[in-house]
Parts: C-alpha cells; structure tokens; sequence
C-alpha cells in the first residue's frame, strides 16, 4: 500500500519552493514601502538650476582667497578660516553623507576670541564620505569639498580647488 501524498517528500519540496518566493516577495515589499530612498530628489529640475546660481557664491570664495583648515579629533571638530573673510562671523556648516540623509549634521558656528571655530556632533560620524560645506552666515560665499572621515592630522581646504 501507498502513503498518502502528504507523508511524502516531492509534494511538500514543491509547495515549499513557490511559498519561500511568496515570503521573499512580501519582504521585499515592505521594505521597499517603509525605507524610502533619500538619494532621489522629487523636485530634481529646480536643484538643477539653483546649482547655476551657487556658482557665484564658490567664485566669490575664490575672489577672496579663502582657505579652511579641519581638524577632527575625539569627535570634536575644529575648524580655522583663512583668508579676507570677515572676522568672528558666522559660519554654516553642513556634513550631508552621500546616501544617508538621515545622517546629514547641519549647524551654525561661531568662533571663539581666536578664530577658532568648534563643533561636537550629536551622533558619531560613520567612517567613508561625505560633502562638507562651508557657507558665510549671509551666504556671500561657500567652500565645498568632498572630505574622507576620520582625518588623521588636519585637512586643509582651498576655496576653488
């Protein structure tokens, strides 16, 4: 006499087979729907021509022959500016990480009676790369530069290059 088909092994390795692509497929799915994707910009045509008008602003840096010296150390990032800039101003800095958004640190500084500017951020800074931005606090002139975290001394930063 034969087993009943469900004692058997074929009948189950093939049903198994379709309900792991069903598993996977429902996974997929609710990943897709619950981590969105910070590297795609909606409103890509509008970044497109505001990159036109901040060339005026990386020229301007140039003009004034500005140059960031970066320090990172123990988490604590210091930072001295170079150059006919106005002393003691403001300065926004933004770290945006290249595909982590959530990532992104983005403050004002202000210098102490040295020049010197300091910042401790929040969260540690992942290992890799990032954009770094330096913007005067009237948004006369910026300094962008990808960077490479940790810095092991200190890294220097010339407007234009």
């Amino acid at each position: 006499m034969q087993r009943p088909w469900y004692q058997q092994f074929w009948p189950w390795f093939l049903i198994t087979l379709p309900l792991c692509v069903v598993v996977a497929s429902l996974y997929t799915l609710h990943l897709a729907s619950t981590h969105a994707d910070t590297m795609v910009v909606d409103d890509y045509y509008k970044k497109g021509r505001a990159i036109n008008q901040d060339l005026s602003e990386l020229k301007e840096a140039e003009r004034l022959g500005l140059v960031a010296e970066l320090r990172f150390t123990d988490g604590l990032l210091t930072l001295e500016m170079q150059g006919a800039h106005k002393q003691g101003e403001a300065i926004h800095l933004l770290l945006s990480h290249p595909t982590l958004a959530e990532q992104d640190v983005r403050t004002l500084l202000t210098s102490d009676a040295n020049g010197i500017y300091r910042f401790r951020p929040e969260h540690e800074l992942l290992k890799g790369q990032w954009n770094l931005q330096l913007e005067a606090f009237d948004q006369r002139w910026r300094i962008q530069q990808r960077i490479y975290l940790p810095i092991a001394d200190r890294l220097v930063i010339r407007a234009g290059s």
